[in-house]
């Protein structure tokens, strides 16, 4: 098949999105596909294609953690598109670039599958301010109803999604499709250990110090605050304890946790790394004791699989969609509060190998359902389902 890739976020760029469509993309040409790739540059620049990958312009929105408004009138993606000849359009976005794949399905009369990575009622604040943000939200949900009618084929990664479509009136077949990860990149093996003793050297991280990593956009949304605060209220409860926090992205609320850190007495051991290549992610992994996260917006929870594969103990703020990952004590932890995350971390802390060494092994059965292999053969059977309605 001859697959149209259509995404607001490609790497370098970092985040969920991004590394679906890259994994997605790799694991189709690894099976004889031929791919495009439809995404914006990291710079405004010109129109250029470079490999299997089309860079369209586009118009930095900083407010938006670096998403860049594309041309919705371009013809010239659409001729170049039109040239490449696809089967089927695989839309997995809505900004800008999501409107071109309509125009491109619609003009070269390909049907076109959609994948709804994302709950946008969660980030209606960035344009709202809290102004209307009732009426957006609502607008939000109408919107997103209509658009899943009007897909060949509609896909979410999780029943979460799933459950939040049919909770806007989303009467449309849904299928769940769990994104695929290549996690063999993540082992410890693969990492460099003298870049890490390197590292560890110039951020005064001895044997005895205990890392949390927390890693990702650093968005209002992610609720990074929340395990900032856990890990305060820890330190305040072990004063002791030899702590190192590596905080690993970029994103508007960068300043306000750096605040946030100093007011709560923590930032002599809150290093902000910044935002990285996504080749360098499984590096910071491989650095830390608890990767941890209170976020309660994501679609799937790509960042908890991808630090399991690294053999690392995850604490995750609870939510209903993670728990088909997270098996409490089992494959990972969760916490509810400040109380319940230091109580947790003082049991993580004194786990013994043997106990880590069994919710490793249950982490890697749990894997083994988001395989790249699992997720191609899942896509590929929705692509066909989508060209035969099409015939």
């Amino acid at each position: 098949m001859r697959i149209a890739i259509f995404t607001d976020a490609y790497p370098p760029f970092i985040n969920g999105v991004s590394t679906s469509c890259f994994n997605l993309a790799n694991s189709l040409m690894a099976k004889g596909h031929d791919v495009l790739v439809i995404a914006p540059r990291s710079t405004d620049g010109k129109l250029e294609q470079i490999g299997n990958v089309l860079y369209v312009p586009g118009l930095n929105l900083k407010k938006f953690y670096g998403y860049r408004l594309t041309n919705l009138f371009a013809n010239k993606p659409i001729s170049i598109v039109k040239k490449f000849k696809p089967d089927v359009i695989h839309n997995q976005t809505d900004f800008t670039i999501g409107v071109l794949a309509r125009r491109c399905a619609k003009r070269l009369k390909v049907p076109i599958v959609y994948t709804y990575h994302t709950s946008y009622e969660d980030y209606t604040y960035y344009v709202t301010h809290g102004v209307f943000d009732r009426f957006a939200k609502r607008f939000v949900r109408d919107y997103s109803k209509d658009l899943a009618n009007r897909m060949t084929e509609f896909i979410t990664p999780s029943d979460k999604t799933k459950e939040y479509m049919r909770l806007v009136g989303s009467d449309t077949y849904i299928n769940v499709i769990p994104t695929g990860i290549d996690f063999s990149i993540f082992k410890p093996e693969q990492i460099d250990r003298e870049k890490t003793a390197q590292f560890k050297l110039e951020h005064h991280i001895k044997p005895n110090t205990k890392v949390f990593l927390i890693l990702g956009r650093i968005a209002k949304e992610k609720s990074m605050d929340v395990s900032l605060r856990g890990i305060a209220a820890y330190h305040s409860k072990h004063p002791e304890a030899d702590i190192k926090v590596l905080v690993v992205g970029g994103g508007p609320y960068r300043e306000d946790l750096e605040l946030l850190s100093e007011s709560l007495g923590i930032s002599h051991f809150v290093d902000f790394i910044g935002p990285v290549p996504s080749t360098e992610v499984p590096f910071y992994y491989n650095l830390c004791d608890i990767y941890t996260s209170a976020s309660i917006t994501e679609t799937q929870g790509l960042t908890f699989m991808e630090a399991m594969a690294a053999e690392k103990i995850v604490l995750a703020r609870f939510d209903s969609n993670l728990t088909g990952t997270i098996i409490n004590g089992k494959t990972g932890f969760f916490f509810t509060d400040d109380a319940s995350f230091v109580s947790q971390v003082e049991k993580i802390f004194t786990l013994t190998s043997e106990q880590k060494d069994a919710i490793i092994k249950d982490a890697n059965v749990v894997l083994d359902t988001y395989s790249i292999e699992k997720f191609y053969d899942n896509i590929v059977r929705v692509y066909q389902r989508a060209i035969r309605k099409c015939w």
